[in-house]
Parts: structure tokens; sequence; C-alpha cells
């Protein structure tokens, strides 16, 4: 079995990452920074390296009270869905027919070896983005082509420009990679609806003889 450890340990010797948590630590103390301690490498803990059928990228973390917990798109329990998730649903319903869920919680998808990742893996509250450039993105490259180099079939899903941007690393031909606008209501007239990506990813896990994902989060 290949652990997450085995495939990216070494990233946590590099100066950048010592740099980029120290850079953390320090928010910590002078702001609130999102998500909690404790759930900022969520999406690996709940989606083991050797479980990882599908990655999701997201950009960075939700950045309003209670929302974030370390899986992209996803918000905690009992917190109002955010606009973009909102559009993930409605595009499920009218892909798959399953109804909008009440719950953000996307922890169901990801124990189904669904990678919900992040590019940046923390911000400041209420401050979208702002924890860009500090060096997150060079250890979340590294989770993408630790799985590009994995010859288990992967389903990469890029919304938007700075999702799409990661398609570079992205070689391996026994992986697929989806590609639409970002679902934010800002763009998601723009081809994100109607792109029926959860069908496809379906389609593609059954034809290389993978179990297809329960998209039901409640």
């Amino acid at each position: 079995m290949t652990t997450w450890h085995d495939v990216i340990g070494g990233e946590k010797e590099k100066e950048y990452f010592h740099a980029v948590r120290s850079f953390e630590q320090s928010e910590r103390n002078h702001h609130k920074v999102f998500p909690a301690a404790e759930n900022v490498f969520k999406a690996l803990e709940l989606t083991p390296f050797d479980n990882v059928k599908v990655v999701i990228l997201g950009q960075d973390p939700y950045h309003g009270d209670g929302q974030a917990h370390g899986l992209s798109f996803s918000v905690q329990k009992g917190i109002a869905l955010p606009p973009s998730l909102l559009n993930i649903y409605k595009e499920l319903e009218s892909d798959l027919g399953i109804p909008v869920a009440k719950s953000g919680d996307l922890t169901a998808w990801a124990k189904q070896g669904v990678l919900l990742l992040n590019t940046v893996l923390t911000v400041r509250a209420h401050e979208a983005n702002s924890h860009r450039g500090q060096g997150w993105e060079t250890f979340t490259d590294a989770v993408i082509t630790s799985l590009n180099q994995s010859d288990h079939p992967i389903v990469f899903v890029l919304w938007g420009k700075p999702a799409q941007s990661k398609e570079k690393l992205i070689t391996n031909p026994n992986h697929l990679i989806l590609k639409a606008p970002h679902p934010s209501p800002l763009s998601s007239y723009r081809g994100f609806f109607g792109s029926k990506p959860f069908s496809q990813i379906n389609t593609f896990l059954e034809k290389t003889g993978q179990q297809p994902i329960d998209w039901r989060v409640e």
C-alpha cells in the first residue's frame, strides 16, 4: 500500500514547506485563519493516496466564519450552501437527477475516493486568496504530480482558470481531464452548466474497472 507519506513526505523537509508553515503560524497568532489547524490536510487524510479516483481542484478555502473544513467546495454541516456549491448541486441534479442537498459537507465524496484539493490550503478570515504565493502551491503541485505518476486511472476535474493552470502537470495518458468554467455565479453560465461532469466521471470509472461514485451527500 502506498501512502501520502511515501509519495510526498519529503516535501515536509523542504525549505519552502517550513516557510509556509511558519507563515501560517504567524498568521494564526495575529489573525483568524481558516480552516482550523487540525483540518489543513483534511483532504489527504480522508482520501488516502491509493484510494484516489477523482481530483476536484479548488482555489483556496472559504474565508467566511465556520465554512471551511479542509475540503475544496465543501462547508461544514449546518452552514448555508455557498453559491459555487449550490451551482455544483444544480449541475448534479441536471446531470444525474440527484436533488439539491441541504448539507454542503462533501465528506461522503472524499471517503469514496474524491480528493477535494484546494491549491492553497489556508486563508485569512474574510480575505479571499490572502495566502496565495506563500508556498502552498508548491506543495499541492507535488500532490498532483504524485497522482499523475500513478498508473491507476484518475479523473482530474479542472473548473476555472486557476485549476486549469495545473493541466500541464497531468501528462499521464491513463488519466482523464475534465475542464469547464468555474461554478461560481460569475462564470457558471459560460459552460459549467450542461458540462455533465458527474456522469462523465462515473462512465470513465466503470470503463476502467472501478466503482462509480455515489454523488449523494445525504
